[in-house]
């Protein structure tokens, strides 16, 4: 592994096209562009204008690194699917991170991340808990519960709300997307990883009626 191991991010989980680079601990470039559609014709480019702004090449990286949502349906799988085809032209890793977790990037304790799931509904984590339970679509009737006096730090959609409800505190200074993902994902990288697959916690909102999700190859 390189002295300083070089990370591409990428997530397009909800209505944004974000990437960044890394070297080490280095930021070398961290570009988000607001973008309700057309991220599967802008990833690549914006990929590779990083790069170029970096002046380096995809053979000198380490690693994908990619966000796996929850968020868009199809969105997660532009960037899922443009990760593991990086990874495998390149020889190299492909780690995926769920937008929750980058969420609570850099916040230390128990945290609660959360995401508008739209429709009254909010995809949910804790994190630093005994248990640590699963990502999950709940509402602000149906949270989950948390150990007697955790006092989680909040992040994210209906953070005040939430803060409130669990008896906790909003955190701040939350890291932009691509650059918490590329980081977590360098912890990552001494470990062998499954190859990325999409974080689904509702089926689509406009897909073909079927008992089950397409299936995503291991």
């Amino acid at each position: 592994m390189p002295e300083k191991p070089l990370i591409l991010a990428f997530d397009t989980s909800a209505a944004h096209c974000a990437a960044a680079l890394l070297s080490g601990e280095y930021v070398l470039a961290s570009v988000e562009e607001p973008m309700a559609k057309g991220q599967g014709e802008r990833l690549l480019g914006l990929c590779r204008e990083i790069l170029d702004s970096a002046g380096v090449d995809y053979s000198d990286l380490t690693a994908i690194a990619v966000g796996i949502g929850p968020g868009n349906f199809t969105g997660i799988r532009i960037s899922v699917s443009a990760a593991r085809g990086l990874a495998l032209g390149l020889g190299i890793p492909s780690i995926g991170v769920s937008r929750l977790e980058a969420l609570a990037y850099g916040n230390s304790g128990t945290v609660i991340s959360c995401i508008d799931a739209r429709q009254e509904k909010l995809f949910i984590q804790p994190f630093g808990t005994s248990d640590d339970p699963a990502p999950m679509m709940c509402g602000m009737d149906d949270l989950p519960k948390l150990p007697n006096h955790s006092e989680p730090t909040c992040v994210g959609f209906q953070a005040e709300r939430l803060a409130n409800y669990y008896n906790g505190k909003v955190g701040l200074g939350c890291l932009p997307i691509a650059e918490a993902t590329a980081r977590i994902a360098a912890t990552r990288l001494v470990r062998v990883n499954p190859r990325p697959a999409p974080l689904y916690l509702r089926p689509a909102d406009a897909a073909p009626a079927r008992d089950t999700p397409p299936a995503i190859l291991p």
